[in-house]
C-alpha cells in the first residue's frame, strides 16, 4: 500500500494512517491521500470539501458534528501540531461515548479518519497550526453543532493547566451538553 500505514483505534471505525512520506536536503513530501490506497485500507472516502483551519497555541475548537447527514473526515496537520480528540456519538456502538486523542503534527505527519457519527476538535499545541480537513459527503450548515468541549459527561483531558485560558469562539462556548444531545441524537 505504497507505505502507508492504517492502524484501527480503540474507537470502532476510527483510523489512524501514517501516509507515505520522503524527505531529504530539500525538505520533504508527502501523499496525503490516494483513494485506492485508502479503499485497500479500509477506508472508501469520496471527497466532497476540502478546507484549512489556522489556530494560534491553546485554541480549542470543538467538539463539531452535524445532526443530519453528519460528514466522515479525514484530518492532518500540515504546519504546527494538535491534540485531537474524537467522541463516539453512535448509540448502537459498543466505544459509544467513549473519547480518544492523538497528537497530530507536521513532523509525524499522521492522518485521522473520523466516520460518520463522531464529534471531532483539537487543542492547538502550537501558533499557526493548519489543521487539513477532507470531507465525505455534503456539508449541511442547518445542522452543523457540537457539544462543549469542557462537557462533565465526556470528561475530556485537555493538556493544559488552565482550560479556561485557552481561546475558543463564542459559538463553541454555545454548544449543547451531552445531555441535550442525547435528546436530540444525530441522525446518521
Amino acid at each position: 500500500m505504497a507505505n502507508f500505514v492504517f492502524e484501527p483505534t480503540e474507537l470502532e471505525g476510527a483510523i489512524l494512517i501514517t501516509p507515505f512520506f520522503a524527505g531529504d536536503n530539500r525538505g520533504g513530501f508527502t501523499k496525503i491521500f490516494e483513494k485506492d490506497i485508502y479503499r485497500e485500507g479500509g477506508i472508501d472516502f469520496s471527497l466532497n470539501e476540502i478546507f484549512l483551519s489556522v489556530s494560534s497555541k491553546n485554541v480549542i475548537r470543538g467538539m463539531h458534528f452535524q445532526l443530519n447527514r453528519p460528514q466522515a473526515k479525514i484530518v492532518n496537520v500540515t504546519k504546527g501540531s494538535v491534540y485531537d480528540i474524537i467522541v463516539d456519538l453512535r448509540p448502537d456502538s459498543k466505544t459509544y461515548k467513549q473519547w480518544k486523542s492523538f497528537i497530530l503534527s507536521q513532523e509525524n505527519h499522521k492522518a485521522l479518519y473520523i466516520p460518520r457519527g463522531f464529534a471531532h476538535g483539537f487543542l492547538a499545541l502550537e501558533d499557526e497550526t493548519h489543521m487539513l480537513y477532507q470531507c465525505d459527503g455534503p456539508y449541511d450548515k442547518e445542522s452543523d453543532t457540537g457539544i462543549r468541549f469542557d462537557d462533565p459527561d465526556l470528561n475530556i483531558e485537555w493538556p493544559v493547566e488552565d482550560i479556561e485560558k485557552c481561546i475558543h469562539s463564542a459559538r463553541d462556548l454555545q454548544l449543547m451538553s451531552f445531555k441535550e444531545y442525547e435528546n436530540n441524537r444525530m441522525r446518521l
